[in-house]
């Protein structure tokens, strides 16, 4: 047996009887090959003791097989779960993803990506993030793009999103189909499109409803726990009048919760509240909470599989995925 560091493609070809390229073919996973040749290439390498590694999948195919991964907020329950599903994409491909974090902050998604560029990924998966179109349509003729969990003009079938202002409207709807009109609505980082269409959808339902809007009822905060806090005191310090509470995410849903218990307010009995992506906790909190549920995981997934499409130039088709309200105890009829 060979060491495996003196072994080549050309001595794997010879072992296999299959020309080099076929072999390379193998490595790199990247178009049909014959399944008795690659079967003889992948026991010519048992045999041989060579496990392929990137820079030999590179000096095969000229790609390193990692992905470039943008994500917001490493850590977060909804772009954990993103990140969860680009995993299980990636899965039996061949390919690996490489993760760096945008904070929410456009000149560090810009640094990052530039990062990912310098580490010569074959593609790149952008998760939400603030980076201007005309920016990512430079970025897309360079290198295979697609773009996750934000809505971009001119991008159809290159990003995958959920209609944020018709899950804001259903939301808010469940609310005032029990009775409440008085909603304080605990939105997300501001400018950021996920809060500002869910607010678009916020409005829309009060409007559709006859309900007068009104500014004081809404807190402008950002997705964190810490946000739903602050939120409700400072409602209830400012003597605003609410029975209800529609929240940025889960977190800022479980931050409320948590203010409301302190003033000795009871979910659902005293204010109803509603949250939003349909987090793992969320089912068990107390009371269970009525949500959004994004279908995070499934959006990973389905970005990453048509990323390695896109590469290969091979046919994929990407749509738009629904938001789903998940009825639990956290919402009651208005007494």
């Amino acid at each position: 047996m060979q060491h495996r560091s003196e072994t080549t493609i050309q001595d794997i070809a010879d072992h296999a009887r299959v020309s080099k390229s076929t072999v390379s073919r193998v490595l790199n996973n990247s178009t049909a090959v014959n399944e008795d040749k690659r079967t003889a290439v992948l026991e010519a390498m048992k045999t041989l003791g060579f496990e392929p590694n990137l820079a030999a999948r590179s000096l095969a195919g000229g790609r390193s097989m990692t992905l470039g991964v943008l994500t917001q907020n490493i850590g977060s329950p909804f772009y954990d779960a993103l990140a969860q599903g680009v995993i299980r994409g990636l899965a039996g491909t061949g390919y690996s993803p490489l993760f760096v974090d945008g904070q929410w902050q456009q000149t560090t998604e810009t640094e990052s990506i530039r990062t990912l560029i310098g580490r010569r990924v074959d593609g790149l998966l952008l998760i939400g993030g603030d980076v201007p179109v005309d920016q990512l349509n430079e970025l897309r003729e360079r290198l295979p793009t697609i773009v996750v969990a934000r809505e971009l003009v001119g991008w159809e079938n290159q990003c995958i999103h959920v209609d944020n202002v018709q899950a804001g409207y259903a939301a808010t709807k469940h609310l005032i189909n029990h009775g409440h009109q008085r909603i304080a609505l605990l939105r997300g980082i501001k400018e950021h499109p996920d809060a500002t269409q869910r607010f678009e959808g916020y409005v829309k339902a009060l409007t559709e409803a006859g309900i007068e809007f009104d500014s004081e009822l809404i807190y402008q905060g950002d997705f964190s726990g810490q946000s739903g806090v602050m939120a409700v005191n400072s409602l209830i310090s400012r003597g605003i009048h609410f029975s209800a509470i529609f929240a940025a995410n889960d977190m800022v849903a479980f931050g409320a919760r948590l203010a409301l218990s302190r003033h000795g307010l009871r979910v659902p009995e005293d204010i109803s509240l509603v949250g939003f992506d349909d987090q793992a906790e969320s089912a068990f909190a107390t009371p269970p909470l009525t949500t959004m549920k994004q279908p995070a995981v499934e959006m990973g997934t389905a970005a990453a599989q048509a990323l390695v499409k896109l590469i290969h130039n091979e046919q994929y088709e990407l749509a738009s995925l629904p938001v789903e309200l998940q009825i639990r105890e956290s919402v009651a009829k208005l007494r």
